[in-house]
Order: C-alpha cells, then sequence, then structure tokens
C-alpha cells in the first residue's frame, strides 16, 4: 500500500531538511541511551537548560537577547524620512515667508504639503504594520531547554546561558558555545564569506547569522542582545543584500539634476523680480515664491513611498512577505527565474511507491533494515520521512553504532547497526543511485526507466568502508531500490505558463536525478524540458557555465556551490536573477540572486537571506508579486513625467521672465490650482491603479525623453500667451488679466500631457480627465472661486487666443511623444527581448 510523507522538509538531492517540529524530544531526568536515535544522549551528557527561577534573574539584570530582529522601518524612521527632507525644508521656508508678504490664498501650497505628508506617513504605518505581523508569523522560533524541557520561543525571549537546539537548517541565532555535535556542521558565509561549511565540535564557538548544514547539535548562550558584536554582524548580514532599484536611484537622480536647475535659476528670478518691482517689494515677493515652489517635485517621493507601501498591503493579504519594499520592484524586472523543484514545483510529500530488491535480498529483510536506517535520523528529511512513514512498523530492535547524516553534496545518507547474533556490524547508505554506483551498473538502466516516468528512486546499499570514509561509497552492493513518487502543485503548470509568456525565462535548477527532474519539468509544460544536464558535468569556468545556462533548462544533481556559481554566471550576461528555494542548500544561491524568495515553510537560513518569503508556501503567489512591481514601475514612470514636465516648464518660465526683466505671471495660489489639477490629484489615482505593462529599464532616460519636451512645449506656449496678453491689456487690472489668460494657456497645455499620460484609456481614466477639467471650469465661472484664485477672463479676444496656443502647443505636444517614442526608445540600452517590449497586457 503507497505510504504518504506528511510534510515537506527536504529531500535527498532537493532542499535540506529543515522545519521546527523535528527537533529533540522532551529531556526527563531518566532519559538514557537510545541504541536507535543516538542524538539522544544520558543527562550527564546532556545540559538540560535553565531553570525558570535562572531565567527570571537574568531577564531581571537585562541579559536578554533585545537585538531587534529584521523589520521594517521604526515609526520615528518613518515620521523622519517623510518629513525631514531637502525639499520639505525649502518648501517650509517659503511658506513661513508668504504669510508675511500674501494673502492666505497663496499659502495654499503649504498645506498642500502637509496632508501629502500627512498621508505618506499614514500609509507607510499602514505597511508597518501589516509587515511586523507577517513577521512574527515568519520568525523563527529556536527551540530551548529549560527546566529539562525543550520548547520552541522567540529569539528576543532567549537569555544569557540558556541552551539552543540545532537542526539541519537552523540559524544559530546568539553567540555561544557548542555543548553537544553530532557531526555538526555549520556555515559561516553570511559572516566570514567561506563557502565551505565547518565541522563543530563540543567546546566550538558559534556565532549568529550562521546556519547548520548537516548534522545536529546544541549550544548555550555566550552572548545575547547588543553585547553580542557577531549578533550586530548578523543583523547586518540579514540586509547585506538590500536591493539595488532602479526606481529609487533614478528618483535620486531625477531630484539631483532638479536641485541643480532649480538653485542658479532661483536666484535669477529673485534678482530679476526685486529690480523689476521695486516699488511693491510684497508682491514681487509673492510672485518670485510662486515661480520657486513648482519647481519642486515635491510629491514624487511621497507617491513613491505610497505605491510600495500599498504594494506590500496588497501582497501581505495573499501570505507575501515583503522584507525590502524595492524587492517588488526588482522581481517585475527579473528575466531569468531559477527554481528547485522539490517544494517549488512539487508539494512537500511524497509517496513510496514500490520497493524493488535487487540481487535476491530477501524484501523482509529490506524492510527491516530501511525501518533501522530511518528510525537512526532524528531529523530525516521529506524523502527519509516517506521511507520511514512506509516501513516504521518494520523497525528491528537493532542496536545503532554510527549514523551519518544527509548532505546536499554528498547525495546520500548512512547508519551502521550490529544486529542480533552477528560478530560484525553492518554498514548501509541510502541515496542517490547513480552517485552509490559506478558509471555502467546495470541497476541504472532500470533506473534510468523510472527516472523517465518523473518518479524519485533511492538506492539502499550495503558497504564495506567506515560512514566517516571520504569514499564510503566505493564498493557499494546494491540491495534494493526505494521507488518514490512526487506531487506536483496544481498551480505550478499556471505558473510557469504565466513566467513563459512574459519572456521570463525558467530555470530547474535541483540536486535530483536530471531526467527525473525533466520529466516532472515536462509533465508541467516547461519548454526545453526534455533536453537534460548533469550538473557534473557542467564546466567550472563562468563564461562558458553560462553559454550552457543559455540553452538549456533543466539541470539536475546540482551541488549547493554550483546553484551559487549558476545564478553568478547568469548574472554575467546581463540577466537580472530570481531565485526560489527553501532548505538550507539554496542560501549561498538565494544570497546572491537579484531577488531571493523563500518558502514560509523553509529554513531559518534561507528566510534570513530571502526579499521575499511566501507564507502560504505557493508559487502560485509570484505572479502576484510581478504584478505588484509592474504596477509601482509603470504607474510611478507615468506620474514622474506629470511631475518633471512641471518642473521643466518652472524652469524656463522663471528664465524667460528674468531674461526679459518682465513680472512673473503667477502667483503662488496660481500653480497650486493648476498642480492640484494636472498633477496632484491625478496623480495620486494613477500612481494606484493597476498596470500590467511590463517593466522596462532606464527609467530616467523614459521619463526624461517625455517630460523635456513637454515641458519646453508648455513654457513656451505661456510665455507667448503672457507677453501677447502684456500687449494687449492695458490698466490697473491688466496683470490679473495677463495673468489669468496665461493660466488658461498653462491649463490646457497641462491637461493635454495628463491626457496622453493616462493613456490607455478605461472609463475611470476619462472620468479623471473630464473631472480635472470640470473643476476648472468651475473656478473660472464661479465669482467668489475667481476672486479667490484671482482668475478673471477679460474680452474674448484673448483668452480665444489663449486658447488657440494651447492648441498649437498641445499638437506640438502629441508629435513630439510620437517622434521621441519611434526614435528614442528608452530601452534602446537595455537588455528586453523585442517582444518583451510590444506586447499586450497580461493578466497575471
Amino acid at each position: 500500500m503507497t505510504q504518504r510523507a506528511k510534510s515537506d522538509t527536504d529531500g535527498l538531492g532537493g532542499p535540506e531538511p529543515h522545519g521546527r517540529g523535528s527537533h529533540g524530544p522532551t529531556i526527563d531526568a531518566g532519559t538514557e541511551l537510545d541504541p536507535v536515535h543516538p542524538m539522544k544522549l544520558p543527562r550527564s551528557a546532556r545540559h538540560s537548560g535553565l531553570t525558570t527561577a535562572e531565567v527570571a534573574e537574568h531577564v531581571a539584570r537585562g541579559e536578554v537577547n533585545d537585538v531587534p530582529v529584521r523589520s521594517s522601518r521604526s515609526t520615528a524612521e518613518i515620521v523622519r524620512a517623510n518629513v525631514f527632507t531637502r525639499f520639505n525644508a525649502i518648501i517650509g521656508v517659503l511658506w513661513a515667508i508668504t504669510f508675511f508678504v500674501a494673502p492666505i490664498q497663496d499659502t495654499l501650497f503649504g498645506f498642500v504639503i502637509i496632508a501629502n505628508t500627512g498621508i505618506g506617513i499614514v500609509q507607510e504605518m499602514r505597511a508597518k504594520r501589516t509587515l511586523d505581523g507577517l513577521a512574527v508569523i515568519g520568525e523563527a522560533k529556536p527551540t530551548v531547554r529549560r527546566d529539562g524541557v525543550a520548547a520552541e520561543i522567540s529569539t528576543t525571549e532567549i537569555v544569557l546561558g540558556d541552551v539552543i537546539e540545532l537542526g539541519p537548517g537552523d540559524k544559530v541565532v546568539v553567540d555561544g558555545e557548542l555543548t553537544e555535535a553530532e557531526r555538526l556542521e555549520i556555515d559561516e558565509s553570511l559572516l566570514t564569506g567561506e563557502a565551505d561549511p565547518v565541522l563543530k565540535r563540543p567546546g566550538d564557538p558559534v556565532m549568529s547569522g550562521s546556519f547548520v548544514v548537516v548534522g545536529g547539535g546544541a549550544f548555550q548562550a555566550t552572548k545575547v542582545g547588543r553585547e553580542a558584536y557577531a549578533a550586530q554582524l548578523a543583523e547586518e548580514a540579514s540586509r547585506f543584500t538590500l536591493v539595488d532599484s532602479e526606481l529609487r536611484n533614478g528618483i535620486s537622480t531625477i531630484l539631483k539634476y532638479v536641485t541643480w536647475m532649480m538653485i542658479p535659476t532661483a536666484i535669477g528670478l529673485i534678482i530679476s523680480q526685486l529690480v523689476v518691482k521695486q516699488s511693491d517689494f510684497k508682491n514681487s515677493l509673492a510672485r518670485t515664491i510662486g515661480g520657486i515652489v513648482p519647481m519642486i517635485p515635491e510629491g514624487l517621493v511621497l507617491l513613491t513611498s505610497i505605491a510600495f507601501a500599498i504594494g506590500v498591503i496588497r501582497l501581505a493579504r495573499q501570505h507575501c512577505l515583503v522584507q525590502e519594499l524595492p524587492a517588488i520592484e526588482g522581481l517585475a524586472r527579473v528575466d531569468v527565474v531559477c527554481l528547485d523543484k522539490t517544494g517549488t514545483l512539487t508539494e512537500g510529500g511524497m509517496d513510496v511507491r514500490e520497493l524493488r530488491p535487487l540481487g535476491g535480498a530477501d524484501e523482509t529483510y529490506v524492510r527491516k533494515v530501511l525501518g533501522a536506517v530511518g528510525a537512526s535520523d532524528p531529523r530525516p528529511n521529506a524523502s527519509l520521512r516517506a521511507v520511514i512513514d512506509a516501513y516504521g512498523g518494520d523497525r528491528p530492535d537493532w542496536r545503532v553504532t554510527g549514523a551519518l547524516p544527509f548532505s546536499s553534496v554528498r547525495k546520500y545518507s548512512g547508519a551502521a547497526f550490529v544486529e542480533p547474533g552477528a560478530a560484525d556490524e553492518s554498514r548501509w547508505l541510502l541515496g542517490a543511485p547513480d552517485v552509490l554506483l559506478p558509471a555502467g551498473d546495470p541497476a541504472l538502466k532500470e533506473i534510468d526507466h523510472l527516472n523517465e516516468q518523473g518518479l524519485r528512486v533511492l538506492l539502499l546499499a550495503r558497504v564495506t568502508r567506515d560512514l566517516d570514509d571520504p569514499d564510503a561509497a566505493a564498493g557499494a552492493r546494491a540491495t534494493a531500490l526505494v521507488v518514490l513518487e512526487q506531487r506536483l502543485r496544481p498551480d505550478a503548470a499556471d505558473t510557469l505558463a504565466y513566467f513563459a509568456r512574459q519572456d521570463v525565462a525558467a530555470k530547474v535548477i535541483s540536486g535530483d536525478n536530471a531526467v527525473s527532474v525533466g520529466a516532472v519539468a515536462n509533465k508541467l509544460g516547461l519548454a526545453g524540458a526534455e533536453h537534460t544536464v548533469d550538473a557534473r558535468e557542467l564546466p567550472a569556468e563562468r563564461e562558458k557555465m553560462a553559454e550552457v545556462l543559455e540553452s538549456a533548462t533543466v539541470f539536475g544533481r546540482v551541488t549547493p556551490q554550483q546553484k551559487r556559481d549558476m545564478v553568478g554566471a547568469l548574472q554575467s550576461r546581463g540577466h537580472t536573477v530570481a531565485m526560489t528555494g527553501d532548505g538550507v542548500n539554496d542560501v549561498l544561491a538565494l544570497k546572491d540572486a537579484d531577488i531571493g524568495v523563500s518558502m514560509g515553510s523553509g529554513s531559518e537560513a534561507t528566510r534570513a537571506v530571502a526579499q521575499i518569503v511566501l507564507l502560504n508556501n505557493s508559487f502560485a503567489t509570484l505572479p502576484s508579486v510581478v504584478a505588484e512591481g509592474r504596477r509601482v514601475i509603470g504607474n510611478i514612470t507615468r506620474v514622474a513625467t506629470l511631475f518633471l514636465t512641471k518642473t521643466v516648464y518652472s524652469v524656463l518660465l522663471a528664465i524667460l521672465v528674468a531674461c526679459f526683466q518682465v513680472e512673473y505671471p503667477f502667483l503662488p495660489r496660481h500653480l497650486t490650482l493648476l498642480s492640484t489639477l494636472t498633477i496632484g490629484i491625478p496623480a495620486f489615482f494613477l500612481a494606484l491603479a493597476p498596470n500590467r505593462e511590463r517593466a522596462q529599464p532606464n527609467f530616467v532616460r523614459r521619463v526624461m525623453r517625455y517630460s523635456i519636451p513637454s515641458g519646453i512645449i508648455a513654457g513656451i506656449a505661456t510665455f507667448v500667451t503672457y507677453m501677447l496678453a502684456r500687449s494687449y491689456y492695458v490698466g490697473a487690472d491688466a496683470l490679473t488679466a495677463e495673468t489669468s489668460a496665461a493660466t488658461l494657456t498653462l491649463f490646457l497645455v497641462s491637461m493635454w500631457v495628463l491626457a496622453i499620460v493616462a493613456r490607455p484609456y478605461t472609463w475611470w481614466r476619462y472620468v479623471l480627465v473630464v473631472a480635472m477639467a470640470l473643476a476648472f471650469l468651475v473656478v473660472l465661472a464661479v465669482p467668489s472661486l475667481q476672486h479667490f484664485f484671482a482668475l478673471r477672463l477679460v474680452g474674448a479676444t484673448m483668452p480665444w487666443t489663449a486658447v488657440g496656443v494651447a492648441v498649437v502647443a498641445s499638437v506640438a505636444v502629441e508629435f513630439c511623444w510620437r517622434w521621441v517614442g519611434r526614435h528614442f526608445p528608452a530601452n534602446a540600452k537595455g537588455f528586453l527581448p523585442k517582444r518583451a517590449q510590444t506586447a499586450p497586457e497580461e493578466s497575471p
């Protein structure tokens, strides 16, 4: 009868074992050495941990592990980031001056900034609460012994002197000294950069931030909290791969350019206005402020933060923990995703489908051996758990004399027993057939046929050498084949098809047999799955490895170090690489990938280095993350174009006013109205709207190529109307009429830019554009609003002239957008495939 493994941990050749439920048992005073479980040591050799009273004493002395876990920004950091900015400081000073030289209408821009900042803080706080809540769910809970009982607790509850158990995949959460070690190998690469695991023995130190690769043991905490320097290093190690955000870097570059343009232009404007309007200093100063304020793209950073924050909240509803906000953007730019088969394409557990004795071996005896091998490992992986479920009832009462935990490098585990009535011990290995048997062995042909069906095959072999011998498998005598059936994830095929439609290349990288992995991938419809590559034949040179990776899709028998090398080889070809995994053998590759994605059930080590954690363990969540990234990238590109267009025409108007020695045409209230209707309100809705456009590189270039010509055309058209109005109107109220005509032209041209940015149209985008136009008409039609905003169109000639100039300018803007789009593509130097640039929108 088929037996089912209960949960997913790493299989032989797949992710490493992990999971908290497999830690050592409760310790009783009378615990004796169990011949079947060598990890259960007598109390004399096994520290029972602190007592409740001792824990209370340490807490009273403050000897608690209070180092903050990786999480979102603190409340103070969020407030500081939103309030204390360079541009807020400039606007704050100008706002304060405006209170003394102009009526309340001209101070509206300051209140708008306060409202925007408040909205930004509220949204980021919502995202913080969501992240913190998910972080608690996904938090590593080490097993700590207290009062002789092993129990899981939060890392912040650990005190000095606590005894903490370790198993494969566990992260060392504080500094300490080993008290127990059973073939314990620890990877310290996150701290030292050394990739090879270190064999540890009792008395050796362990540092926070390292993690267990093989074996088990326990250590006593010697440094906790902020006293532990290594703990501080580990906190940085969990952040060291801060995602490189083109969006964030691009906005910083844009703001730098804006600052360079704004300072000399503002100085020139101040000088010119003070010279021109010597008789009315306050009005001159108010108009100067009206010219400087719109140069600042004050809402751009705010809307970017809000877009990321809302993306986090949306993904949290799907149980996706984003540990670094720009990771949402990064995954949307990925063009290669490397997948570990076990736990990603297949579900966690496995079923024993068949047992095939070899060489005339007795099936009853083989069942006993498998039961004994399974019982010898207190922390079995998924493959061994399936064996235990199938043959655990056949476990004999044999004395265990040795045990070898599974390793992703070796590809096998082992055990040694003394059977009743036998003079010598028997030694057994259970693992990958093509590793344990020499090439050409007759049994391998039978195994290849099983692998072609997508089945996982383990070989039980008897050996004569010691289990510790590096060549323990030499001369192995094949005894039986254990055929395991893997359960495919029902949503894996659809997810792979989605990535194929998006021109994202999927590479399956597994420690399993290459033919078996290819068969699984082929069942899921992955293109190229029929051509598999055995990683043992991969060239070590990066360039040659990259050539193989470009042409092939499925790779088997991949070691942890090879996974890392493969990620690096793909990156050397200009690819943006995402890596998914859940076991300790994936940590190095996750760390080096542009975006690391871990399953929530993954080991502590993988969750620590990943930027995105799928708490629901569903590979199908990734398209939602891609969609959120595209929404952020596409929408921020749209709104950045609006903001930068305003900056360009404001700078140009200031230059023209200074050169022609005329009064600046606008007061702060005019540009506050224009900014609100053509940028502020529309940008808020556009930034948060659905957007499935494919992510493209060169953010700054894409924004500048449209905003600069649009801003120049808008600025020139506005100044032309202003100068025509100056020559047309005379009298005491001439300046108000001139300003009104110039405002009308600027509004109409800005509305056309908004109409272009809002494309492609949906019903709500039509409504948005029309609503903004109607709002401006209301201001022009209602006398009280005319007075409030100092807008009054005089006569018919000049207003219609303003409309005519705006129409000509709008046609010029439309022509420029089309011409620039054809002749200066933003992705000319990018590495997106052409089909990805022109394909229609896809629904994830």
